[in-house]
């Protein structure tokens, strides 16, 4: 009978055991993702939160617990997941796009673990989900022209915002990125620069005479010591002060650090929202409208597909084929003006 108490012990403790260590191999996982695969903290984050909702569902305790039916049973309770989203519609699930994410972040752990020489499913054996082709929104000519002119004076705010939108469509580059500029990150007489995108790659960005000039505008409005490039401007003020910046916030004046300066992605957000509105677009506009807009502009000018793939940083050519059915229109005037001029 102590043989057997032992026995029931030493197994649960060898059931722990195995549980910690499929929570040490996830840990383990997302300090490579960030340490060796240099992913941002933004996309570790994401990972580790698909990956917990798995090991949530499947209650495994080692990973050669991972096999196809247990694959099949989640992928079934993620299609039939209701979306955390307040604005989500109920019973409509998660989105094909937002399922396969999950399924990528796991395939991507099994690889992983073989990598690392753990007893788990084959990555290989997962397949994603097919997807209908996403549909990519982008400001018609008009639009943009409408947009890129709606920042009218010569406040600091103004200048700032003209700025901004000209370098948005001008570059194409992510909010994040556009974020993180500094005014010492470029030299605009050259008109070109290197950034940091996704997965540290570094790509060569290039500025427009347009954007060129706006950005000069703006700096020249600046008298702050701030390096990064766009900043908050305090609401009622035209200028930033040289050491502090005051900006209102519940009826008190409070002192904001030139640290705290720095323009966020939510309120690049905002800011093009607000001049969609005085545009007159009625749909919704964001900072990636911004970069589909530039990704087309250059395919329906006559630019080739590697060539855009460069300049956005996809580091996959099938990412940038989500903007090649927006030339369907252009090849059907194409068809229209050369096709059958022969026949009698």
């Amino acid at each position: 009978m102590r043989r057997d108490c032992c026995d029931i012990f030493q197994t649960s403790q060898n059931l722990g055991k195995k549980m910690q260590d499929i929570e040490k191999l996830l840990a383990d996982y997302l300090a490579y993702l960030e340490v060796e695969r240099g992913r941002s903290i933004k996309t570790t984050e994401n990972y580790g939160h698909y990956l917990r909702r798995f090991l949530a569902f499947a209650k495994i305790k080692s990973a050669d617990d991972i096999n196809a039916d247990l694959i099949r049973d989640y992928r079934l309770h993620l299609n039939r997941l209701e979306p955390s989203s307040a604005k989500a519609s109920k019973g409509k699930g998660l989105k094909k796009i937002t399922q396969n994410y999950h399924i990528i972040a796991l395939r991507n752990f099994l690889k992983y673990l073989a990598k690392r020489d753990v007893k788990s499913m084959a990555a290989d054996k997962i397949e994603l989900a097919r997807q209908a082709p996403r549909e990519v929104e982008f400001l018609e000519g008009d639009e943009l022209a409408r947009l890129l002119r709606s920042p009218d004076g010569d406040s600091l705010r103004s200048l700032r915002d003209r700025a901004l939108l000209e370098m948005l469509f001008s570059t194409g580059l992510r909010v994040s990125e556009i974020c993180r500029l500094n005014r010492d990150s470029f030299n605009l007489d050259k008109g070109e620069f290197s950034v940091r995108g996704k997965g540290e790659k570094i790509r060569v960005v290039f500025i427009s005479d347009t954007a060129k000039a706006a950005v000069k505008t703006y700096l020249a409005k600046r008298k702050d010591i701030e390096p990064a490039l766009f900043v908050r401007t305090p609401k009622g003020k035209g200028s930033l002060g040289k050491v502090d910046a005051i900006q209102v916030k519940t009826g008190k004046a409070q002192k904001v650090r030139l640290s705290e300066m720095r323009l966020t992605p939510r309120s690049v957000q905002r800011i093009i929202k607000q001049y969609a509105i005085k545009a007159g677009i009625t749909r919704r506009v964001t900072p990636h409208t911004m970069r589909h807009s530039f990704a087309t502009d250059l395919l329906m000018s006559g630019a080739d597909i590697r060539s855009v793939q460069a300049m956005l940083g996809h580091s996959s050519i099938t990412t940038t084929q989500i903007y090649t059915h927006i030339t369907d229109k252009q090849l059907r005037e194409i068809h229209k003006n050369f096709h059958g001029k022969k026949r009698g």
